[in-house]
């Protein structure tokens, strides 16, 4: 028997500013998490798991997603299809691709379609934020409306799998990010770099001996 009283109050309570502190690591608080659930609560987190890897992220997977028993991976993976085919409409508009090109189609059990053409409740939030210039700006503002997605579905879960499913989402994003703050030194002097060779792609420098 689960005791979500006794699991969820030994995690952390999750913002989107928190980060690792000596108190462990994703897959740390995941071995966690499934030392204290059940079989087929391990099942869940298992798909949930399936679903934070973007290289598993094609139709058959939503499809089983938008079909699941849980309402929780229902409604996550539902709101993520459309977020991130709302991404890739963007792209192709703004890399003057034909429209529809990536977005992920076909028809769930019932023969209704998985995405609809872009029609959700988010969608003009998640076009005002991927019109920003700023790429990092835009990628917070889309984690930013996936963590209050999570909210919105776990806000009457106090002690069950779906607040336990909330939480592996939430620490998901701020994995992201921590692992983002590691490199985003890297990647500003990668970038200034470029720029320098772009300023200078036409001068090549060549020692000489005197």
């Amino acid at each position: 028997m689960n005791n979500y009283e006794y699991l969820i109050a030994c995690l952390p309570p999750l913002t989107p500013e928190w980060r690792y502190s000596g108190e462990g690591s994703f897959d740390e608080f995941i071995s966690e998490i499934r030392r204290n659930c059940s079989a087929g609560d391990n099942a869940l987190v298992d798909f949930m798991l399936e679903g934070l890897d973007g290289d598993n992220l094609d139709t058959e997977f939503y499809r089983r997603a938008l079909a699941h028993r849980n309402r929780f991976i229902r409604e996550y993976f539902r709101f993520d299809l459309n977020l991130r085919n709302a991404k890739v409409n963007y792209l192709n508009a703004a890399l003057g691709r034909p429209a529809g090109t990536d977005v992920i189609t076909g028809l769930d059990e019932d023969g209704e379609p998985l995405f609809d053409g872009g029609e959700f409740d988010e969608k003009e939030k998640a076009e005002s934020v991927l019109a920003s210039d700023d790429i990092l700006a835009r990628e917070k503002g889309l984690d930013d409306m996936t963590w209050t997605k999570i909210d919105e579905l776990t806000a009457f879960d106090y002690f069950d799998i779906e607040a336990v499913l909330g939480f592996i989402a939430k620490l998901h994003v701020i994995d992201r990010w921590f692992s983002l703050d590691e490199e985003r030194g890297k990647e500003m002097l990668r970038t200034l770099v470029n720029e320098v060779r772009g300023t200078f792609g036409g001068v090549r420098y060549k020692a000489t001996n005197d």
